[in-house]
């Protein structure tokens, strides 16, 4: 779900002005999971510009106050979340940590680095859904530590119907400032994408796996 629709066009259109998205339709793009694809999301790009990244952190910040109200901690997920959570926390005047996708294999062996308490409410910070594995992964290691996981908020996520259901058997809820669907819309609009290639990118998300196989 998006925070609100005005945030979500202005999210997709500032992550299409520095590149941070790519479409191309010509030349796929192979994800970590396998998954060919027209497109991919880099958001640790938003980090080098102020003023998105700015207006990225005050997003959140409000999506936050108004979906979850109080909480206690802000966690971010290793690695795309954790700049991002580290200024919405100092904003929020939060404790701050951050969940890595497993545990060290040396050291303290954590896989939850910070400070977190049995009880607090937390809300989990990520930069990216694509289909919801590591994200929720980082949820589960803050639950089997005794933490109230109000939700995850994410910059932008793909829509993809196997996150969705990964977030419904979590019973976790998810709040995105933008989605595949604004991001489309808004690069139409800007011309960012020729005609031609909307249906390309229609038809990749009704099956991601199976595309350009």
């Amino acid at each position: 779900m998006i925070y609100n629709k005005e945030t979500a066009f202005r999210t997709a259109e500032l992550l299409l002005q520095i590149k941070a998205i790519k479409l191309d339709v010509d030349h796929p793009f192979t994800w970590a999971s396998g998954i060919i694809s027209p497109i991919y999301c880099d958001n640790r790009v938003t980090l080098s510009y102020p003023r998105v990244r700015t207006y990225i952190r005050q997003e959140f910040v409000k999506a936050i106050q108004s979906e979850y109200g109080d909480v206690d901690l802000i966690a971010g997920v290793a690695t795309g979340g954790i700049a991002q959570g580290v200024l919405v926390a100092q904003d929020l005047d939060l404790p701050f940590a951050y969940v890595r996708a497993s545990k060290k294999g040396h050291g303290l062996e954590n896989q939850i680095e910070g400070r977190v308490e049995a009880g607090q409410s937390v809300v989990v910070l990520e930069d990216l859904i694509s289909t919801g594995g590591s994200s929720l992964s980082a949820v589960d290691a803050l639950r089997q530590a005794g933490c109230n996981v109000k939700g995850m908020v994410a910059i932008f996520t793909y829509n993809l119907q196997k996150a969705t259901n990964a977030f419904l058997e979590h019973k976790c809820s998810l709040l995105t400032l933008s989605d595949y669907d604004h991001l489309i819309q808004k690069a139409i609009e800007i011309d960012y994408i020729r005609s031609e290639d909307y249906k390309t990118l229609l038809k990749w998300r009704e099956n991601p796996s199976e595309w350009g196989k």
